[in-house]
């Protein structure tokens, strides 16, 4: 195949709600390119995109894939993208390399949860959108219904350019009013002849069209002056227009197709080249330093990494996108990351699983190469004249976790580096031993994301595993001032062991003052600062600690020791076992012996004293609290708000926005093991949500005792 320039190339992501049939699409537009002499089918397992034993066996998109065909001595790039929220993690990866998305709904549902989750992350990303009504073919497809669905609730604005003359069974024919001409197919295989547009069509295509010369004319100011000067525009100057208008995201041109029958694909892609922004015209990537890298083949190669895979008989895969320069086989690039020189042994353009070989690729072009060594999703390749690095894909946080295991203990060391390679391929997925829970976590977009990975670990790899709640890192802390001594006292034979300390512990908070006088317990004691020491603990909160002792009572020496024993407890909470924090420690007495006295002995003093006088300070349970956003249909909202309660969640605020509620609340992690789950059930899988880390706050009483009680009887045990 030919090498193509950033001027001859456009990068398009297919995106939609499930269902909306971008594989079929995509099949077509390769079949339309000649990248392929015959469309597969979804249902027969045999379409580009959608190539993985997994999803022929759930008969929809998981993973996205990149494919190409070649229209009009053009190259289009195009990644097709699930349409499930699970693997959302595919769309962020697209998106950076892809300059517009086409936006596919389906004509039986028109706008759905999925059009809108995937519509903001595009406005997200700040990447404009072409809008497609499929299925036109299917027995319930309702075009003006889809298309009002559009218009009442996309935020960029549509406008048609296409509308069908037949839809439904025999939909074979739509009317092009940028064209001002009627298409009819006469197969199913792109054949279509040009006709004009019939009589009984004429007014309704030349209002439509009117609609779209004003659009166009709103985004240029010379266009406008033209338009108020003749009364229309030319074609070129409705595409100027529009291409204006879709770069800026203020409008999104609405085509009709069916995928199927591959009705409307060639004018889509005819568009798409014509208007369509691409390498030379989309905002330029940027680098972590800020600057910006034009797509121009004579600057110095560079190339980001935008999805990593692992296949068998083969191993890695790099999908990689020119930023800039020009990148040939054989070529050195310095992997910006780790320093490491890697070597481009072979360069392929993708169809798929196909793979064709090229021996270079330019500026605004993406491919793949293979058996890189230390290269992965993120990375930048670039010249070792001019190293840069591009800006990271932000991916989305997770919301869903669960702890981990093998079924069979021997297999644990193989799951770890199993989880390891799915982590590589899906950034989206993470994994952690934590130390606190003693507990192997991995965390990904839902429910339906970790079950897919499970399902894969077993068919590929004979690897079975369990997923099971996990634990919650709750932290202790206290309400209020506490005194307590202890005396470690031991002998045996010889030398023995002997150390006393007392001691004031109090809540911590930032801006207090300090100590200068305590009253506990009928006792007035007084600290004198010889010296302070703060700790922010690698867990959250904070360790003040003050030495206080006069007259030699212990040690300087021995002060390190109590400290030491002080923060083991403080590792290990008194009342759960969980980390201890946001608390201040005065040593302000003790004794010690000119014999026994040592480091052990002080250390399990200060231990145990700081246990005892935990115990007495209004001790607090406080568990991790996370913002919660959930965008639901309007009619699912009771329901949604009334699980959220029982979660014991604080309603933060609700709003409307086109026929969605968004609902803000403030939920306890330990409330949301599953929570996707239930939200699916309770929406019929129509709602989605997202979730962050907030902060800690004290459990309610009734939940405190519950977890004393199950901490005891787990100690007991």
């Amino acid at each position: 195949m030919k090498n193509y320039s950033a001027r001859e190339i456009k990068n398009i992501v297919l995106v939609g709600a499930p269902g909306s049939g971008k594989t079929t699409l995509a099949e077509a537009m390769a079949f339309e390119g000649k990248v392929i002499d015959r469309r597969g089918s979804v249902e027969n397992n045999n379409t580009l995109s959608d190539n993985t034993d997994i999803e022929h066996e759930y008969k929809r998109s998981i993973y996205s894939t990149t494919l190409f065909t070649e229209f009009m001595d053009r190259k289009l790039n195009i990644i097709d993208c699930p349409g499930s929220d699970d693997f959302c993690g595919n769309l962020f990866s697209a998106f950076k390399v892809g300059d517009v998305g086409i936006m596919v709904f389906n004509a039986q549902q028109g706008w759905e949860v999925g059009s809108e989750i995937q519509s903001r992350y595009a406005r997200q990303l700040g990447k404009p959108l072409i809008g497609v009504i499929n299925q036109l073919d299917a027995d319930k497809a309702n075009f003006e219904a889809a298309y009002e669905s559009i218009k009442a609730a996309s935020q960029v604005k549509p406008v048609l350019v296409q509308y069908p003359v037949n839809y439904g069974a025999g939909f074979n024919a739509f009317i092009d009013v940028l064209m001002m001409k009627m298409y009819r197919f006469k197969d199913e295989n792109g054949t279509r002849e040009e006709l004009e547009i019939p009589a009984e069509e004429a007014e309704r295509a030349a209002a439509l069209n009117q609609e779209l010369v004003e659009m166009a004319a709103e985004h240029d100011d010379a266009l406008m002056e033209l338009y108020f000067e003749k009364g229309t525009l030319t074609q070129d100057d409705i595409r100027a227009g529009l291409k204006i208008g879709v770069a800026r995201r203020e409008v999104m041109p609405v085509f009709c197709a069916s995928g199927k029958r591959d009705i409307g694909t060639k004018r889509l892609m005819e568009f798409i080249i014509n208007v369509a922004p691409g390498p030379l015209t989309a905002p330029k990537f940027r680098t972590t330093d800020g600057e910006e890298l034009a797509a121009e083949a004579s600057e110095p190669a560079a190339a980001f990494v935008f999805k990593s895979q692992i296949e068998q008989h083969i191993g890695e895969i790099s999908y990689l996108r020119v930023v800039r320069g020009k990148i040939t086989e054989g070529m050195e690039l310095v992997n910006s990351r780790t320093g490491n020189k890697e070597k481009l042994s072979q360069l392929f353009a993708v169809a798929g699983k196909n793979r064709i070989k090229v021996s270079e690729l330019s500026a605004g072009d993406i491919g793949c190469t293979v058996k890189l060594k230390g290269t992965r999703t993120n990375d930048t390749l670039a010249a070792p004249s001019a190293p840069v690095a591009v800006e990271p894909i932000v991916f989305p946080e997770p919301r869903y976790r669960a702890a981990v295991k093998a079924r069979e203990q021997s297999d644990e060391e193989r799951l770890g580096k199993l989880l390891t390679e799915a982590k590589y391929e899906d950034p989206t997925i993470l994994v952690e031993y934590s130390k606190e829970l003693k507990q192997t976590i991995i965390q990904g977009q839902g429910e339906h994301h970790l079950n897919i990975l499970k399902a894969r670990l077993a068919s590929e790899n004979k690897m079975e595993l369990e997923y099971f709640a996990p634990k919650i890192p709750y932290r202790e802390t206290i309400t209020k001032v506490a005194q307590a001594d202890y005396r470690h006292k031991k002998q045996s034979g010889g030398a023995g062991q002997f150390g006393e300390v007392h001691l004031v512990i109090e809540p911590y908070y930032d801006g207090m003052p300090e100590p200068t006088r305590y009253k506990v317990g009928g006792k007035d004691i007084t600290v004198n600062i010889k010296g302070k020491e703060e700790y922010d603990l690698e867990w959250g909160g904070k360790l003040q600690f003050y030495n206080s002792i006069v007259g030699g009572a212990i040690d300087a020496r021995f002060m390190p020791a109590i400290l030491k024993g002080i923060m083991e407890k403080m590792d290990e909470g008194p009342l759960t076992g969980s980390y201890a924090r946001d608390i201040r420690v005065v040593i302000y007495d003790g004794k010690m012996h000119p014999v026994d006295s040592n480091e052990i002995s002080f250390k399990l003093a200060a231990r145990n004293a700081f246990k005892e006088a935990f115990r007495n300070a209004g001790p607090k349970i406080m568990e991790p609290i996370y913002n919660v956003e959930v965008l639901t249909p309007s009619e699912y909202m009771g329901s949604v708000m009334s699980d959220l309660q029982n979660r014991r969640a604080m309603i933060m605020g609700m709003e409307s926005d086109k026929g969605f509620d968004r609902l803000n609340a403030r939920v306890p992690l330990a409330e949301l093991y599953r929570y996707s789950t239930t939200l699916s059930s309770l929406t019929s899988g129509a709602a989605t949500y997202t979730m962050q880390f907030s902060s800690y706050e004290q459990v309610p009483s009734d939940v405190q005792d519950k977890l004393l009680k199950a901490y005891t009887d787990t100690d007991e045990e």
